[in-house]
């Protein structure tokens, strides 16, 4: 009897919630698109904190009577299961919500970027002081503790704990400051291990001295091997947080100086700047010659990439022509060119064949970082060339025409700033 009456009752129960859900989907039935949308914004106002009342006051009298109770259940059926695409009425609640929410996730960035410049500027001013106090005041209870060898192994055993530790926090700025200090442990420390240099300044000035060294393996423990760690550790935290798209700049940098450090390359080397610098009989700093070598290499693998049509390579192409932008900004400076200025004048076509290349290449396959990589690029190539024109002529702090000059370039800002805008509303209407 007793296993009757239950089954009576769940019968009931059931008949019941189909009796409520077929209520509400009728009243959803008889409302116009209008009145939806003001429920599914509700929905999204009161799920994301926000307190709904004034709105729903605001907009109370565009239904019939409905409790709370009802409105929202109403609301949540709407929210859950429809598809409404609609542009938010401007001013409006979820309006402001919107941009609130993506002003927020800018200060976000900008806050962790921050963050990210003061802890590094800190480590970098204190890290000696930090050693000799250590040193010298806590000796000789923990010098063997606190020994430059040691402290060094116990800060890279610091540093995996951050990487392995950092990707699991859920908030954005915390995560990212975390993760980054445990990545600039990471390499100063393998690198100090690896040059048995245990102070900043000194493994720095020997990086720079084996970089250019008669021994292809001293580049390889300097260099090569921490940006081997780095670039590991980098795929690790990209596996872990993939959303976190900047970490694909960072792990195509740290991949580039572990391949370039490489003894070949030197070897090699000689035979690829000419492709950026193909007159001779002109003097230019080693560093430039090596950076126009890197670039060859790094166009190489862009065309490779592209050739490959594989979506999976998409952050990797951007992160390679954002740095390739940076690289061709540098080379194709006057400053670098003192006596001939052939290569000077090829480099200016280069760049431009470049940019011009990478933004049909991003218009063409609507990857809009890369569209804006090349905006700003040849936004910041055109100001570069309009003060370095007048240098060939005079000199731009002694020239009485300065204030023209100034003005000249308020003015070249104010036609990029409409060439950008020109050209972003062609975008968006393609």
């Amino acid at each position: 009897m007793k296993k009757v009456i239950l089954l009576l009752l769940l019968c009931c129960f059931s008949t019941y919630a189909k009796a409520v859900s077929d209520s509400i989907n009728i009243r959803l039935n008889s409302f116009n698109g209008e009145q939806k949308k003001v429920l599914y914004e509700l929905a999204v106002l009161e799920k994301n904190g926000f307190d709904a009342n004034e709105f729903w006051l605001k907009h109370k009298n565009q239904f019939p009577k409905l409790n709370d109770r009802e409105r929202d259940q109403l609301a949540l059926e709407v929210f859950t299961n429809s598809q409404i695409l609609y542009t938010p009425p401007k001013d409006s609640a979820i309006q402001f919500w919107i941009q609130a929410q993506s002003l927020a996730n800018w200060m976000y960035y900008l806050s962790a970027f921050i963050a990210i410049c003061a802890v590094v500027a800190l480590f970098k001013r204190y890290w000696n002081l930090l050693i000799d106090f250590v040193i010298k005041h806590l000796a000789p209870l923990f010098r063997f503790l606190f020994s430059p060898v040691l402290l060094t192994y116990e800060l890279l055993i610091v540093s995996v704990f951050c990487i392995y530790f950092g990707v699991s926090i859920e908030e954005f700025v915390l995560r990212t400051v975390v993760v980054h200090v445990g990545l600039c442990l990471l390499w100063s420390q393998s690198t100090a291990i690896f040059t048995k240099e245990y102070l900043i300044k000194r493994y720095i000035v020997r990086i720079e001295d084996d970089f250019w060294g008669k021994s292809p393996w001293d580049a390889v423990k300097t260099i090569s091997l921490p940006a081997l760690c780095l670039t590991l550790a980098l795929v690790y935290v990209l596996y872990k947080v993939p959303q976190d798209v900047f970490y694909n700049y960072e792990i195509v940098l740290s991949g580039i100086a572990a391949i370039y450090a490489l003894p070949f390359w030197r070897t090699l080397e000689k035979y690829l700047y000419p492709v950026l610098f193909p007159f001779k009989k002109e003097k230019r700093d080693r560093g430039i010659n090596s950076l126009g070598g890197c670039t060859v290499i790094a166009i190489a693998a862009v065309v490779a990439f592209v050739f490959q049509e594989n979506s999976l390579f998409n952050n990797v192409i951007s992160a390679l022509i954002s740095l390739l932008t940076m690289s061709f900004l540098i080379l194709s400076l006057k400053m670098n060119y003192k006596y001939d200025f052939r290569n000077y004048y090829y480099l200016q076509f280069v760049t431009i064949l470049f940019l011009s290349l990478a933004f049909w290449y991003g218009f063409k396959n609507h990857f809009n970082e890369i569209v804006w990589f090349s905006l700003i690029g040849t936004s910041v190539y055109i100001i570069i060339k309009y003060f370095e024109i007048f240098s060939f002529f005079s000199d731009w702090k002694r020239s009485k025409a300065w204030a023209w000059k100034l003005l000249g370039t308020a003015a070249l800002l104010w036609l990029l700033a409409k060439g950008i805008l020109y050209v972003s509303k062609i975008i968006y209407q393609a």
